[in-house]
């Protein structure tokens, strides 16, 4: 197949998904061309790692600046903020007009487009009816924004949230009836966008399409554990994640501390806001910032935490930990869209008390912490291997192609 995939940030192994589907399409035999949006200096070092991955690359800058712009023209629209964010005319119309074209040698068989920041580019081709588009929504994002509007440590943010989550309703129901297929993560951000159409007659076809970890990448490396260290990891602007870390520090390692004094937290991830440097005043607390490789934090780790208090989706956090065969203890949210077992391959705590609890019996047991830090990389390579999860792409990708050809006769 010839598939033009758009994505609306640089992908990498941070924006692992797209990066992955990409990587696999082409170990598959597909021809992949990436159209992307890129806006830092480092995302255009990042360019350099798509290439080598993909058949052809379609890049443009979109300054900051004009991203806020496209942000405030949407408010009078009434659609979400987030649907023009990325958007870039002159690059919109540049993927209209390739394909657009009948007789291009690169006639593309099938349309990716990812998130609700790259639909607009989606929904034009689709306009033209020319080529089948698929739309990774990725996540329910009104889901996300439900949840956000309550938790969101940041006031500025808890206000957009609230301000988003009625228009993005709307627009997310208005947008599963307008593709083939639409892709997402887990079986409850699937739920999430069914319930948006209060129970219309028509259904859209919305297939689950989970994350995975790269396997080859992320080893686990036994003999560099280093003893009473907590890894919490993420991007670190992310507000979810930002409230999962203040939950860490102020709910929970006050506990661990009370019993265990020496406990080290590592704080690992891109772009921390000051309310999360600041936590490294206390010397039992790092916080990295941006790291080159995330993998000697997730192997070197006793064990891996990821109280998340809301969110959607797959989390990559936990599956990435799994694979480096790190112990890792979670709240339920973080562990809802996949299928593991409390204390067998994981620990899951309901409350901060049991959430201290986990970590302090994982620390002063370590054949425990080895055997479940085992079963969870045997989980990963069970169910969230990339290859797997994107041959069942592939064939989303055929059934679409073939349901157009045979619209045709």
């Amino acid at each position: 197949m010839k598939i033009l995939f758009i994505v609306p940030y640089v992908p990498s192994r941070i924006r692992v998904r797209p990066y992955e589907f990409i990587r696999w399409l082409g170990k598959l035999g597909h021809s992949v061309t990436v159209a992307t949006i890129w806006t830092s200096p480092a995302e255009y070092v990042e360019l350099g790692e798509v290439q080598k991955i993909c058949s052809h690359l379609l890049a443009v800058r979109l300054p900051k600046w004009k991203s806020i712009l496209n942000a405030a023209l949407a408010i009078p629209q009434k659609i979400p903020l987030q649907s023009l964010y990325s958007f870039h005319p002159q690059f919109a119309k540049k993927l209209s007009g390739i394909t657009n074209n009948h007789t291009s040698a690169t006639k593309f068989d099938l349309v990716h487009v990812e998130h609700l920041r790259g639909v607009q580019y989606g929904l034009k081709i689709q306009k033209q009816g020319n080529i089948p588009v698929v739309w990774d929504s990725v996540d329910c994002i009104s889901h996300l924004f439900r949840q956000s509007a309550v938790a969101n440590p940041k006031p500025i943010s808890k206000w957009i949230n609230q301000l988003e989550l009625p228009r993005t309703e709307a627009y997310e129901r208005k947008l599963v009836n307008q593709f083939p297929r639409v892709l997402v993560t887990s079986s409850i951000d699937r739920f999430a966008l069914l319930d948006l159409l209060h129970g219309e007659d028509q259904y859209p076809s919305i297939e689950v399409i989970p994350n995975g970890v790269d396997l080859e990448y992320f080893q686990p490396e036994p003999s560099k554990r280093q003893d009473h260290t907590i890894v919490v990891s993420g991007k670190m602007s992310y507000h979810a994640n930002i409230h999962m870390v203040l939950e860490l520090i102020r709910e929970i390692m006050p506990l661990v501390w009370e019993k265990r004094p020496e406990v080290k937290v590592w704080v690992v991830g891109k772009d921390p806001p000051t309310i999360l440097q600041q936590l490294a005043h206390d010397p039992r607390i790092i916080v990295t910032g941006t790291v080159s490789d995330i993998r000697p934090y997730l192997q070197q780790a006793s064990v891996a935490v990821a109280p998340l208090g809301y969110g959607a989706g797959i989390q990559n956090k936990v599956l990435e930990a799994m694979a480096c065969a790190t112990p890792v203890v979670c709240s339920p949210l973080a562990v809802s869209a996949i299928h593991v077992n409390h204390g067998r391959n994981i620990l899951i705590a309901n409350n901060k008390s049991d959430f201290a609890n986990h970590i302090i019996q994982l620390l002063d047991n370590p054949e425990q912490a080895t055997a479940i830090g085992k079963a969870g990389r045997d989980y990963v390579e069970s169910n969230h291997h990339w290859q797997r999860i994107v041959k069942r792409l592939e064939t989303i990708y055929t059934e679409v192609i073939a349901e157009r050809e045979k619209s045709r006769l």
